[in-house]
């Protein structure tokens, strides 16, 4: 049974602490499979802040999504940004996806880049719906499946 949209429990965001990094590499693997990043990867990501800004997304208090956003100065880095399976089409994407922009500009950017998988259709969708527009593609970047990597950036 399917609860009535206004009976679904809220999506809040906050920032990731070190708590999260068990939560983190098993959503990673559900998700990203090879490209996963592990737990170890998660501490040296935390550990580059404040240059790098992460945060969480919860439903129901259960982390089921993530994003993180490098303030480099004029040009801005998203990280990752990812939603559970099971919580997809609700929103969250778009959330977090409004929180990366903002805090880019908050970090003075005037660009924020990406790179997404040239077979992930559903997240080159909310790239372009948040206005990211294609600059180049990085052949066979995503080893081992040798998948290309689509540049896409947006001018703040």
């Amino acid at each position: 049974m399917t609860l009535p949209e206004s009976a679904q429990p809220s999506t809040a965001l906050r920032e990731m602490t070190w708590r999260d990094i068990p939560f983190l590499a098993l959503l990673e693997l559900e998700l990203f499979t090879e490209d996963a990043w592990s737990e170890q990867t998660w501490w040296a990501e935390l550990a580059g802040r404040p240059r790098r800004a992460y945060v969480v997304g919860e439903i129901g208090g259960s982390v089921v999504g993530y994003a993180g956003v490098d303030r480099g100065g004029e040009v801005a880095d998203v990280m990752t940004i990812a939603v559970a399976s099971a919580a997809q089409s609700r929103g969250l994407g778009a959330a977090l996806m409004d929180w990366l922009i903002a805090e880019a500009r908050r970090g003075g950017a005037g660009h924020l880049m990406l790179e997404v998988r040239a077979d992930n259709d559903a997240a080159q969708r909310l790239y372009s719906k948040a206005g990211f527009v294609m600059t180049t593609v990085r052949r066979r970047y995503y080893q081992p499946a040798n998948v290309d990597a689509q540049i896409m950036r947006l001018t703040l």
